[in-house]
């Protein structure tokens, strides 16, 4: 039941998961934090159409299981509509990164927005006396302060996205979980189930726990004194 042989012997397909995994997570990070931070100016803008836009691709997505937006990127755009990033398999990746941000940013958006309702209303109105327009008093007092106000969560938003790459076989990538499954159909894994899954847990918790450590050691350097 314990036996770690079959788990060791084939240590390089199980790396080379967990290398495709961090290379979706990392890009997908990026790309949510960034979208995220738009779809908040959004939620908080003064113009109603980008408020109206913003608070209906939010409440879309998170009530959208992951998967079925993944299936819409890789089938639906990718197969159906013939939408393609290049003619390669690269092509797959880029909807898995585009899926998994795409979603991620509508969370990334709901926790900046309850930074931004931490910021005094006064320091607001006093950018708007100075003569700063909306978009000025929102990229250099709102937002930051927002940010400061929300590292934590932060951080379990992109944990969560970590484990969310385990779905992105959905979108036809191939990342660590596929490749758990693929080994646990070949023969020599009809006993050695166990240690495989408690290896593949204990990789994501490498990926995971030092990511949390360090945005609560963020969060509490960065904290804004009120």
């Amino acid at each position: 039941m314990f036996d770690f042989g079959p788990f060791f012997d084939n240590i390089d397909q199980i790396l080379e998961g967990f290398w495709a995994t961090v290379r979706l997570a990392a890009v997908a990070a990026v790309l949510s934090m960034l979208f995220g931070t738009i779809l908040v100016s959004f939620r908080v803008s003064p113009v109603p159409v980008l408020r109206t836009f913003g608070t209906v691709y939010v409440n879309v997505l998170r009530n959208t299981p992951l998967t079925l937006v993944l299936l819409m990127c890789s089938l639906g755009l990718n197969d159906e509509l013939a939408l393609k990033f290049s003619e390669s398999n690269s092509t797959y990746y880029w909807w898995a990164v585009l899926g998994l941000s795409g979603y991620t940013a509508a969370f990334v958006c709901e926790a900046l927005r309850a930074g931004v309702n931490t910021v005094p209303l006064g320091q607001a109105e006093a950018a708007r006396s100075i003569g700063l327009t909306f978009g000025q008093s929102l990229r250099m007092i709102i937002l930051p302060q927002a940010f400061r106000a929300v590292l934590a969560p932060l951080g379990s938003v992109l944990i969560g996205m970590i484990k969310n790459t385990t779905v992105a076989a959905a979108a036809g990538y191939a990342e660590a979980a596929t490749k758990m499954k693929d080994l646990l159909d070949l023969p020599s894994f009809t006993s050695g189930a166990l240690p495989l899954f408690i290896g593949v847990a204990a990789g994501f918790m490498i990926l995971t726990l030092p990511t949390g450590f360090f945005f609560g050691w963020l969060h509490k350097r960065m904290a804004v004194a009120r």
